[in-house]
């Protein structure tokens, strides 16, 4: 198929080589701008740009894709389908429609749970047991689009939101390489969602980041790793901020959520809610490198019966 393909993040990567893979001729690429980024706040471009340039691919990187200007140049390329992954930008309707096959979106989720701008750090946090990659047609909702086809995936007991995106972007370049076979052959058909089952993944805010002690152990180790790449699981410790990048759940003894119960070998043991506590293994202080809990303590001295938070 002429394809017109529409991302930004790493997470498109895996589907747009995937598609060059099965032989798609892929029309254009389109990326959002390049922004200033870092303390010199030199130009930087969107991670699917130099991927797109590195194949020799066409690309557009208009400022807003519901631009006339920018909805011009999507007819102009007169794709038989846009693929969606990853763009970070909403569809008018007047570009979805532009393809006589409309516009197919791969989304990190089961759907229709977890709609939104992020599946894969709340499905983490929310402790489910596994989540996988849908593909769908986009409509003008929120990922409320008919589905084509859908793959499921364990969550590692210890993996990160950033491990597990990594995964489902493979399995979303695989997935989504199936679907467009399956409409081009007609074995593919869109199923209406069932609302009443859907649930939202909403965008990441700072402040998601900040532990509350009184929460179980469990659900705050969850935190660590939904939340690892942006905003962290954060908190204080004496007075400096302390980031968490990677913890364990052990037996509880009853203490103050947050207080400092042990410091050992293995890292600094803290209370948290219902009885529990939570083993720091791997953290960062403020303004420094990341470093073992033990490292840190043995710089630190952090004396038992300190409180974090």
């Amino acid at each position: 198929m002429r394809v017109v393909f529409l991302g930004s993040g790493a997470f498109a990567i895996p589907s747009l080589e995937a598609l060059l893979g099965a032989g798609h001729e892929v029309a254009a690429v389109v990326t959002q701008p390049d922004k200033e980024k870092g303390r010199g706040r030199a130009m930087a471009p969107p991670p699917l740009k130099p991927v797109a340039l590195a194949h020799g691919l066409a690309v557009l990187q208009p400022r807003r894709v519901k631009e006339p200007a920018a909805q011009e140049a999507l007819r102009a390329l007169a794709p038989e389908i846009q693929v969606v992954v990853a763009y970070g930008q909403i569809l008018p309707t007047s570009v979805i429609e532009i393809p006589p096959r409309r516009t197919v979106n791969v989304h990190g989720s089961l759907l229709p749970r977890y709609r939104g701008a992020a599946p894969v750090q709340w499905a983490i946090v929310n402790g489910e047991a596994e989540t996988g990659v849908t593909t769908m047609l986009i409509d003008a909702g929120l990922d409320t689009g008919p589905t084509l086809l859908a793959r499921a995936t364990p969550i590692g007991e210890d993996e990160t939101a950033e491990e597990l995106e990594a995964r489902l972007a493979v399995l979303g370049g695989s997935l989504l390489v199936e679907t467009l076979e399956g409409l081009s052959n007609g074995t593919v058909h869109p199923t209406p969602q069932d609302h009443e089952r859907a649930t939202h993944a909403p965008i990441i805010r700072k402040e998601d980041g900040l532990i509350d002690w009184t929460l179980p152990a469990v659900a705050i180790e969850r935190r660590v790793r939904g939340f690892h790449a942006w905003p962290g699981a954060t908190t204080t410790l004496a007075g400096r901020g302390l980031r968490i990048l990677r913890a364990r759940v052990e037996p509880g003894g009853g203490e103050a959520p947050g207080t400092l119960v042990a410091v050992d070998r293995e890292g600094l043991h803290v209370a948290c809610g219902e009885g529990s506590r939570l083993l720091l293994l791997e953290v960062q202080p403020e303004s420094r490198k990341a470093m073992s809990a033990a490292a840190f303590a043995s710089g630190a001295r952090p004396a038992p019966g300190l409180r974090l938070g």
